[in-house]
């Protein structure tokens, strides 16, 4: 086993290559991989504003807004009331939203499984190993 420091390359030039396996195998729904982050946002921190989703996927305000209408009609997304500001309007995900979210985590999850009965046991076991180092190193990032 390698003693040499993971440079911050190595590890973009793999998780490059794992979000690209993420987004092969994710395909319940028939959604954007934006659209997929928007309800993965909405899933995970509640109801947001449509300008902090655009900040959060990297789009812009229209873009967003466009994007939020079609998940809207499709079901998947709901406006609201901001209990703390009357004027502004939030989106939460809906049911059908939180089923679509759901069934491309059983993707991914289904994926990996078999690509881990595939792999030894010791590289089973350093993947486990690294999953908490990572969750931190996301939490360095997305804190910063």
């Amino acid at each position: 086993m390698s003693t040499t420091p993971a440079s911050g390359r190595d590890l973009s030039l793999a998780l490059e290559r794992v979000v690209r396996m993420v987004r092969e195998v994710s395909t319940a729904g028939d959604i954007s991989p934006t659209s997929a982050t928007v309800l993965g946002v909405l899933a995970r921190a509640g109801a947001q504003r449509v300008t902090d989703l655009a900040r959060i996927a990297g789009v812009s305000q229209p873009a967003m807004t466009q994007l939020v209408n079609r998940l809207t009609q499709q079901g998947m997304l709901a406006r609201v009331a901001d209990d703390a500001d009357r004027r502004a309007v939030l989106v939460e995900i809906t049911d059908t939203g939180r089923e679509v979210i759901e069934a491309r985590r059983g993707q991914r999850a289904g994926a990996l499984d078999a690509a881990l009965a595939r792999v030894s046991a010791e590289d089973r076991a350093a993947i486990a190993a690294a999953l908490p180092a990572l969750d931190r190193l996301v939490d360095a990032v997305l804190d910063s």
